[in-house]
């Protein structure tokens, strides 16, 4: 019997911590809700952290949380409580509201393919949201322009890139033309030098030669004059 007592205490124990739990948690999300109204997201979002550790599987603590986040424009913690709550949702309204705000916080991203996909997704559990259609046909619009500046600004680099080739081409081919200019002129340096140096030996050479037949002249005079001479005094004698 005492046994069956502690089993019941224990038992009654749980189930007024269940419901105290439950209380805990519906008071921090109607907090949180009146301060998101407010526009005062980072209290909202502490609240609705408050829900989630007193339940971690609230499914309107996580997407509350994650609406508060995206707010904040932390997109990234956003979307991981978007894909908690979506994973505990089983309600298609309530999903596709999901998928909804998800979209939202890829187009804050400027992520527009991702954002067209979780409109459509969220169009998939509710075909009548206007809303949804609204946001689905801009993002597709915005991916379309993205997509489209992506493929001109590649061609823009590409035709840039082409220019600053065909630049260092010309460039390239300036100071190739100017070597060559340059070799030319030297080879026509050397040469001339060359050629300088020929005829200097060639004056060289022939004024030697002009020395050596005018040094034979005389020669040649000092030996007639000797001559004369010579027969002069043969004669007087």
């Amino acid at each position: 019997m005492r046994i069956l007592k502690y089993i019941l205490s224990a038992l009654l124990i749980l189930g007024s911590w269940g419901v105290s739990a439950q209380k805990m948690e519906r008071k921090s999300i109607r907090q949180g809700n009146k301060l998101y109204e407010k526009q005062k997201y980072t209290e909202a979002e502490i609240a609705y952290r408050k829900a989630l550790e007193v339940n971690k599987k609230s499914k309107e603590g996580s997407y509350n949380l994650g609406n508060a986040l995206y707010r904040q424009e932390k997109g990234k913690e956003a979307l991981e409580q978007y894909q908690l709550s979506l994973s505990q949702q089983t309600n298609p309204v309530k999903k596709a509201a999901i998928f909804h705000n998800a979209g939202n916080t890829f187009m804050q991203a400027k992520d527009y393919g991702k954002a067209v996909d979780s409109y459509k997704s969220s169009l998939r559990f509710n075909p009548n949201d206007d809303q949804t259609r609204y946001n689905l046909a801009m993002a597709q619009a915005l991916l379309k322009k993205q997509q489209q500046d992506q493929k001109n600004n590649k061609n823009k680099n590409q035709n840039k890139d082409q220019k600053q080739d065909q630049q260092k081409k010309q460039q390239q081919q300036k100071q190739d033309d100017q070597e060559k200019k340059q070799n030319k002129q030297q080879q026509q340096q050397q040469q001339q030098q060359q050629e300088q140096v020929t005829k200097e030996k060639a004056k060289q050479l022939l004024d030697a030669l002009s020395q050596d037949e005018k040094d034979t002249q005389e020669k040649v005079k000092k030996l007639q004059m000797q001559q004369s001479k010579a027969k002069k005094r043969e004669k007087d004698w």
